[in-house]
């Protein structure tokens, strides 16, 4: 069986210095927790996806949608892609 090859400590400590990490990434305070600004734009999206639901069953065109888990599973991304600006500094 063949040996691994031993790694030196000090090119371990080296490399390890580049793990920095998400040093800097935006957070917000909720609830007395930190989270981080892309869960917080998921949670918008989550409404936003709920209250699609709620206008197609109200509307009635529930019955008339082809796959309506599909349609508001997409008005629920897209409200998180148009509100993640906002939240996330790039």
């Amino acid at each position: 069986m063949p040996r691994s090859p031993r790694v030196p400590k000090t090119l371990l400590l080296a490399l390890s210095l580049f793990l920095s990490g998400c040093v800097g990434a935006p957070s917000y305070d909720l609830f007395g927790a930190y989270f981080p600004a892309w869960m917080v734009c998921a949670l918008i999206g989550i409404m936003g996806a709920l209250a699609a639901r709620a206008v197609v069953v109200i509307k009635g065109i529930a019955n008339e949608l082809p796959h309506p888990l599909a349609v508001c599973t997409a008005v629920g991304v897209i409200v998180a892609i148009l509100v993640s600006p906002l939240f996330l500094e790039l």
